[in-house]
């Protein structure tokens, strides 16, 4: 780690990837608008699942270690189950998804399980949050997710 990244102090080096994650959670929240000839839970389920390649490629060309890719591809398993159930169940499973896959993401950056993703864990963790809690008030407010 450079010098002056230690001398930062550690909440100034997660304003970027939290405010990134706002951004980019705002805009997956609003991508059932984009794709209106989908279903809205179909949409937020891609997005779920787009989430399980970039963390089995995150442990293949950022650690490496065998047993690394076999847990995040085993978790990412999990995710794209879920997302797929989420098509035509319940869009709760969606929220549940995506905050699961928030604390995965915590989880992830206090332990560095994968090395070398410093900046990826934050960032993530606050679009799941923001996607989740947006879907949340969706189905609360009593949005359709099935055509």
């Amino acid at each position: 780690m450079s010098a002056p990244a230690v001398a930062q102090p550690f909440h100034a080096r997660l304003r970027g990837p939290v405010f990134w994650g706002v951004v980019v959670g705002l805009a997956q929240a609003a991508t059932p608008l984009f794709m209106w000839w989908l279903d809205t839970a179909t949409v937020y389920a891609l997005g779920l699942a787009v989430i399980a390649p970039i963390y089995i490629g995150l442990a293949v060309g950022g650690d490496g270690r065998w047993k690394v890719i076999a847990v995040e591809t085993g978790v990412a398993s999990g995710f794209i189950i879920i997302a797929a159930a989420a098509i035509t169940g319940t869009p709760w499973l969606l929220v549940v998804g995506l905050a699961g896959h928030g604390l995965k993401d915590l989880w992830q950056h206090r332990t560095q399980f994968v090395a070398n993703t410093k900046w990826w864990p934050p960032f993530c963790l606050v679009v799941d949050f923001v996607v989740a809690a947006i879907i949340a008030v969706e189905i609360l407010a009593g949005v359709d997710f099935h055509l």
